[in-house]
């Protein structure tokens, strides 16, 4: 797979892709179908693992050629791995899908020396109108009725800057994208994905 593949296919994916090294060791944490860990491994020589727990998604990851582990991550954590044991872990638009936040920021920036979170941002102003309008938004990220949403927590840019102050988490640079392309003028309001590069703070301990 090519970046111009990649980039037709999921801009917001291309985007992500330059911040992370040729040759790195990654771990894909909810790797879904495997798409970004196949285009890591082809174009960028990268290597590692994808960690997924619905079978059918395990599959097409590893008809990509893609490792991976079946595990549900709420339950065991990252414990099988040791501290920064990959230079790059991702959780890309799975974030939002998590009981437990808080715990797995903290152990995606012990096992790697940089981790790369992206979730849709609730405060994109058409989620605002929808909600003004006194109906649940629907959206290209937020693809789901309220009723049948994989999603169970909802956040805005401002509230993850929040946490991860709170959890010991360095935010290393962030950006809000729409079609892929950042937006640089009120990306609270006109950012329909968010996206943060992280690492552990120098003296942060573990709770």
């Amino acid at each position: 797979m090519t970046f111009d593949d990649l980039k037709r296919a999921r801009p917001d994916l291309a985007f992500i892709a330059h911040w992370i090294q040729p040759g790195a060791h990654v771990l894909d944490v909810g790797c879904g179908d495997g798409f970004m860990m196949e285009y890591l491994q082809t174009d960028k020589r990268c290597t590692g693992y994808g960690l997924e727990l619905a079978d059918d998604k395990v599959l097409e990851s590893t008809q990509r050629g893609v490792r991976v582990i079946q595990q549900d991550f709420e339950k065991g954590g990252l414990a099988l791995f040791g501290d920064n044991s990959f230079d790059t872990v991702l959780c890309l638009s799975a974030l939002q899908m998590m009981q437990h936040v808080e715990a797995l920021l903290r152990d995606i920036v012990r096992v790697g020396n940089e981790a790369i979170v992206s979730f849709p941002n609730f405060a994109y102003w058409p989620h605002r109108v929808a909600l003004l309008k006194g109906r649940m938004p629907v959206s290209k990220t937020l693809p789901y009725q309220w009723y049948d949403t994989p999603n169970v927590r909802c956040a805005t840019i401002e509230d993850f800057r929040a946490l991860a102050a709170e959890v010991g988490v360095e935010v290393m640079e962030y950006v809000a994208l729409a079609e892929g392309r950042i937006v640089d003028v009120l990306p609270n309001l006109r950012g329909e994905l968010a996206v943060f590069r992280l690492r552990k703070r120098n003296g942060a301990g573990s709770r």
